[in-house]
C-alpha cells in the first residue's frame, strides 16, 4: 500500500487543515479491511442512507455515535452462551467486533437507524441553517426622490 504525506499542505495552506485531515483519514480508511460491507446511497436531494451488513448482531450489540462530523458505528459481539454444546464442521459466519467510521459533511445529521434482516440502515439528511439557505431579495421601485441639500429635487 502506498501512503501519502499531507504535511506540505499544513505548511503552505492556511485554513485548509480540516481538508488535509479529511484526506489523511480517507487514506487510512482505504487501507482498513472491508468488513463489514456497506452501501452509501442518496435517497433524495438532501437525504442519504448508509446500510451496513451486520448479520448476527443484535441491536444491543451495536452502537452509533456522532461527534464533530464523524459517524462511528461499532459492533461488539457478546459471548455466545451455548455452553460449548455446539460443534462446528465449518464456521464461516464472522462474529468479530468491528468499527466503521464515516466523515459527514457540514450540516449532515443522523435522523434515525433501523436493524432489519441483518442490515443496519442509518438515515442522514443535510439540514442547512436558515442563514445559509438562498433567499429572495425584494427590489424596491425607487419612488422616493433623492434629496439635494435637504430639499427635494425638482422634477424636470
Amino acid at each position: 500500500m502506498r501512503t501519502y504525506d499531507f504535511s506540505p499542505l499544513y505548511r503552505s495552506a492556511v485554513g485548509f487543515d480540516r481538508l488535509a485531515s479529511l484526506l489523511e483519514s480517507a487514506a487510512r480508511t482505504s487501507q482498513e479491511n472491508g468488513w463489514p460491507p456497506y452501501n452509501i446511497e442518496t435517497t433524495g436531494e438532501n437525504a442519504y442512507r448508509i446500510e451496513i451488513a451486520v448479520a448476527g448482531f443484535k441491536p444491543d450489540e451495536l452502537n452509533i455515535e456522532v461527534k464533530e462530523n464523524l459517524l462511528t458505528v461499532t459492533g461488539r459481539k457478546s459471548a455466545n452462551d451455548d455452553g460449548g454444546e455446539r460443534t462446528f464442521l465449518h464456521r464461516g459466519l464472522a462474529e468479530r467486533d468491528f468499527e466503521r467510521r464515516f466523515q459527514l459533511a457540514d450540516y449532515v445529521v443522523v435522523k434515525g437507524a433501523d436493524l432489519v434482516n441483518g442490515l443496519l440502515s442509518i438515515e442522514l439528511a443535510r439540514e442547512l441553517p436558515e442563514a445559509l439557505k438562498p433567499r429572495r431579495i425584494e427590489i424596491g421601485t425607487g419612488s422616493a426622490q433623492p434629496l439635494i441639500e435637504g430639499k427635494k429635487a425638482r422634477a424636470a
